[in-house]
């Protein structure tokens, strides 16, 4: 039992788990990264859409809108430069608040074109850098597709960090990590969602799909000394955040958040580079072919990959037609 599972019943679950891994803000609102600490934040358009819509965040947008009214040759393209000014914008606030990295995510819509998510990638940085941000501070958030990984890895050569999500399988993370990336997001709510869905079991602690398949991925990086964090994300309740407790980072939502500060149940590592070491796991060689059959031979991954890159492209959607009527 560690010491932070010892002290349970004196300290709070969160502030144990921060013992054993990074914790990281899963949210757009500001108040919630001032309550809970955490060390980075990771923002999506479906987060940004919901804190923008929040009197108290209004003037972002506002303030976006005006940046850019004047430019632009068409509508689609004062947007386009509105909604990028809106994200760096958050993403700026964000780092105010946390002492280390935010996310701030691609357009979903480019995640089959890694030339466009390269761009998209250096437009962020560029207008970071504008506020006098320094890219060590941000990470470039991209789908985990082929394409997306091969802008990852074009990104990560010029000094340009990225957080892989929509990441589902061994396969996107192996090829991640041998593309040198800094940092994947494996979603464990949502394969916990598709295996529920459809079996009809309700999973619990270390038999949930979506635990093991993140507990997976770290035993294989840390057996073979993939350098790549792994960051945790999407978690429907805390049993799946303290199964997970010494995973490099875990990004949390604030209901989340508030649970784990509410309770001082114990704590344990489940974790751990060393135990790793001992996984008995082939290491696999990941080219193209390789990654699209073993992703297509996996239907819950293919099919949560598909719905999540449909769910941000929606999303930023209605992002763009917020920035329309506040245009108007």
């Amino acid at each position: 039992m560690t010491q932070a599972s010892s002290q349970g019943t004196q300290t709070s679950r969160l502030d144990q788990l921060k013992q054993l891994t990074k914790v990281v803000a899963d949210t757009g609102d500001f108040s919630a990264m001032k309550a809970y600490e955490p060390l980075d934040a990771t923002t999506n358009p479906s987060l940004i859409l919901k804190a923008v819509q929040k009197p108290e965040y209004h003037a972002l947008l506002k303030q976006a809108v005006e940046a850019h009214r004047g430019t632009g040759e068409s509508e689609d393209e004062k947007i386009d430069l509105i909604m990028g000014e809106l994200l760096v914008l958050f993403g700026s606030e964000i780092l105010k608040i946390i002492p280390g990295r935010v996310s701030t995510e691609t357009d979903a819509r480019f995640s089959f074109d890694t030339d466009k998510i390269v761009q998209d990638g250096h437009r962020f940085i560029r207008l970071y850098e504008e506020k006098g941000i320094t890219r060590d501070r941000i990470l470039i958030k991209i789908a985990s597709t082929w394409e997306g990984i091969r802008a990852a890895e074009i990104l990560e050569k010029e000094g340009i960090h990225c957080n892989l999500t929509l990441l589902f399988s061994l396969p996107q993370a192996i090829a991640c990590a041998e593309a040198n990336v800094q940092l994947i997001s494996p979603f464990v709510g949502r394969i916990y969602d598709w295996y529920k869905k459809s079996t009809g079991t309700d999973y619990q602690g270390a038999e949930d799909p979506g635990v093991q398949s993140v507990k997976t991925i770290y035993n294989y990086y840390k057996k073979f000394g993939y350098d790549t964090e792994v960051m945790g994300a999407s978690f429907r309740n805390t049993s799946q955040i303290v199964e997970l407790a010494g995973c490099d980072l875990l990004t949390i939502s604030p209901e989340l958040l508030e649970e784990l500060k509410n309770s001082n149940e114990p704590v344990e590592r489940k974790l751990d580079p060393a135990i790793a070491k001992e996984a008995d796991l082939q290491k696999v060689s990941m080219d193209e072919a390789t990654f699209r059959y073993q992703l297509n031979e996996d239907a819950m991954a293919t099919e949560k990959t598909a719905e999540g890159i449909r769910n941000f492209a929606a999303d930023a959607v209605k992002l763009e037609n917020l920035i329309r009527k506040e245009l108007v």
